[in-house]
């Protein structure tokens, strides 16, 4: 029997006929739960994010998280969900120890450059004589930088009037984001503990709330989100890996860094070429104009095969849906959701896609049109035809 004092599972208890509530009853609870929601939302808002992130890592790891729970059913509560966020945690801390140690390196470096370069002037690069009107480069470049002190010109008084203040800004929102990070792995860890009852109570919320239909799209989008947790970030990974070995042969200065970099681009459509046109860039500027038309082409063909083949197949083929609108999907969610809307806006399209199929009757679904319907629009269509 169930304890009155506290949860039983989704589920268990359901009204009696002579515990109904009135109409007026039912439209004051439901403007009360309204008011309550929105208070709620407006509590969480700067916890949105992330709660967000952590639903969206809950359904990425979920099918590995389910096979180690077949197999290790006592850790299933514990071990296994705290073990998956320190997995985590080390996918995020150790790329940022490995970037924050040459980044820390190259900021050194990059002090004592404009020092030097203040006092001395910055000689023109040697490539400048091989390009059309090299002279002319040459001589502006002596102009403007080749002399001592004409640095700290360019840089202006702004830049140095700022230089505190974007300080003071950048380690705030190094401190938050450690905190969202932090709250983003602590909620992970309970939704993969309870996750099977998190589950069915959205299930019966969803059939409570909209009937069948709401369950079907449910689904939909969590398949959305786990393909295009595949599709972007998996992907996104594999073209920063072997990017990355591109780098390391042609000689690109800290090649890891430079793969990393671009393995966090490629998660992004179109974010991959900012990575290897830069790594282009610097190979151009050390005088290795092949090494860095090959990183370029190369970087060309990795991103056309993973963004033309290899990302379709993942994240449309688990939701049927066409790649154009899961690309927009994802641009529009970046634009309008931020970070969190590169697995947002894809989901959103899946569910309305869904929807759309299913009210055409395209796909079979609980909002097809009824056979009447179908019947009444097909002799005006005859006759069109026939006309």
């Amino acid at each position: 029997m169930p304890d009155e004092q506290g949860s039983s599972r989704p589920g268990t208890w359901s009204i009696g006929r002579d515990e109904g509530m009135s109409r007026p009853q039912v439209r004051a609870c439901l403007v009360a739960a309204l008011l309550l929601l929105l208070a709620g939302l407006f509590t969480l808002r700067g916890f949105l994010p992330a709660l967000a992130w952590a639903v969206i890592f809950a359904i990425g790891v979920w099918p590995m998280f389910e096979r180690m729970a077949h197999r290790w059913p006592r850790h299933r509560r514990g071990l296994l969900p705290a073990g998956v966020v320190v997995a985590l945690l080390l996918v995020f801390v150790l790329p940022v120890a490995l970037v924050a140690v040459p980044v820390a390196e190259e900021a050194r470096a990059a002090v004592r450059w404009v020092e030097q370069a203040r006092q001395s002037g910055v000689p023109p690069p040697r490539f400048l004589t091989g390009l059309p009107f090299g002279d002319r480069l040459v001589a502006f470049w002596q102009g403007e930088l080749g002399q001592p002190g004409q640095i700290s010109k360019l840089a202006g008084h702004a830049a140095n009037a700022g230089l505190a203040e974007a300080g003071r800004h950048v380690g705030a929102e190094i401190v938050h984001r450690l905190v969202l990070l932090g709250f983003t792995l602590l909620a992970l860890f309970f939704l993969l503990r309870d996750a099977e009852e998190v589950a069915e109570q959205l299930r019966i919320a969803s059939r409570r709330a909209f009937g069948a239909a709401g369950e079907n799209v449910g689904l939909q989008m969590l398949r959305s989100v786990h393909g295009t947790v595949n599709g972007l970030v998996l992907v996104g990974l594999g073209e920063g890996g072997l990017l990355g070995v591109a780098y390391w042969a042609a000689g690109v200065p800290h090649p890891t860094l430079f793969g990393m970099v671009t393995a966090l681009l490629a998660m992004v459509p179109l974010g991959a070429p900012i990575a290897f046109c830069a790594a282009g860039a610097v190979l151009l500027a050390s005088g290795k104009a092949v090494a860095a038309v090959v990183v370029v082409v190369l970087g060309f063909v990795v991103t056309f095969v993973a963004d033309h083949f290899l990302r379709p197949a993942l994240i449309g083929g688990a939701t049927r849906l066409p790649f154009i609108w899961v690309l927009l999907g994802i641009l529009g969610g970046v634009e309008a959701w931020g970070l969190v809307g590169l697995f947002l806006g894809p989901a959103i399209m899946a569910a309305l896609i869904l929807l759309w199929r299913e009210w055409v009757g395209a796909q079979k679904g609980p909002i097809n049109p009824r056979p009447v319907e179908l019947r009444s629009t097909r002799p005006a269509r005859l006759s069109r035809e026939g006309g």
